[in-house]
């Protein structure tokens, strides 16, 4: 079942996975109700990008995931440091009224800031690193594919 949903008086594109029993949204339309951009195609591809190129996949790559979510392999740590990054960057972001790519982005650098900057206080008292290569969860066997 695809829908349109709105948000805001604004449309946002959805669509329903029965099998999955789960709701999936155009992030493209949510990225331009957040940011008011008037191109949010581009908006979304440049922000994919700078999110590469500092490396944001790299946690996926040292857990090795292919199909599953990567908060599911997350130990209680490191969701509670991502959590404090998210509620830092919008609180932030809330607080300066930030709007557009470069105000959100300088929102989610000093987010961003304080949660590394606790996860690395937590590392200095124990000794243990928060983010680690092993999976939380045990990966998922790979699905065989028909000839």
């Amino acid at each position: 079942m695809s829908n349109i949903k709105l948000f805001e008086s604004k449309k946002v594109r959805t669509h329903w996975d029965s099998k999955k029993e789960q709701w999936f949204f155009s992030v493209i339309d949510v990225v331009e109700i957040l940011t008011d951009s008037t191109i949010p195609k581009r908006y979304w591809s440049d922000l994919k990008k700078k999110l590469q190129a500092v490396g944001s996949e790299a946690y996926e790559k040292i857990v090795r995931l292919k199909t599953q979510n990567l908060r599911d392999h997350m130990n209680e740590a490191e969701l509670i440091f991502t959590a404090l990054a998210e509620l830092s960057t919008r609180q932030i972001a809330e607080t300066e009224k930030a709007k557009g790519l470069q105000e959100n982005a300088k929102a989610g650098k000093k987010g961003g800031a304080i949660a590394k900057n606790a996860r690395l206080a937590l590392e200095a008292k124990t000794g243990k690193r928060v983010v680690t290569g092993e999976n939380f969860l045990p990966p998922s066997k790979e699905k065989k594919k028909l000839k």
